[in-house]
């Protein structure tokens, strides 16, 4: 009993994942990075390893999103159709969310099949500033070519700006 109620604990403040939600959430090593020698490090939300924000290479969108927020909500299934199509890398960092757990639910609920980075601490808050959802298009040398504020409405919108930004055609 004490030790089914000290899991549930750690699940609700957000300490690292069991392996069985690790197996469920996306796995973080996929994500291109350059060595940098310092940066903004956040864990990856299946609670496995950690990415220093300025060391991602791109091409990427790096969406940054949370369970509670009705336009990330809305966008999603257009970012899922996006991941589908396997031709440009998608990267989310859930902010501001009650706890990792929250966060993995969402993931799967969703659909989201690419990395997620988890913001327990809301430090991407200097980096993207206040609301979400926000999405950053990151080239191969780690510059950020255009920024999307507020939600994506269309795969079309998302096409549109991938091909002018990464000359990627999905």
């Amino acid at each position: 009993m004490k030790r089914a109620l000290l899991v549930i604990v750690a699940l609700l403040v957000g300490f690292p994942a069991p392996a069985n939600a690790a197996s469920t959430t996306p796995s973080c090593a996929q994500i291109k990075v350059a060595k940098v020698s310092k940066g903004t490090v956040l864990p990856c939300l299946n609670g496995l390893g950690s990415t220093t924000f300025e060391a991602i290479r791109g091409p990427v969108l790096v969406n940054v999103w949370g369970s509670w927020c009705e336009p990330c909500q809305q966008e999603i299934p257009h970012l899922v159709d996006i991941s589908e199509e396997k031709k440009v890398q998608i990267i989310g960092i859930d902010v501001e969310e009650r706890n990792m757990a929250a966060g993995r639910a969402f993931v799967t609920k969703h659909k989201m099949n690419w990395p997620q980075l988890y913001d327990v601490k809301a430090v991407t808050r200097g980096i993207f500033g206040l609301g979400v959802p926000v999405t950053w298009f990151i080239d191969a040398q780690g510059k950020v070519v255009y920024k999307q504020i507020g939600l994506f409405t269309s795969d079309d919108q998302i096409k549109k700006l991938v091909k002018q930004y990464f000359k990627i055609s999905l």
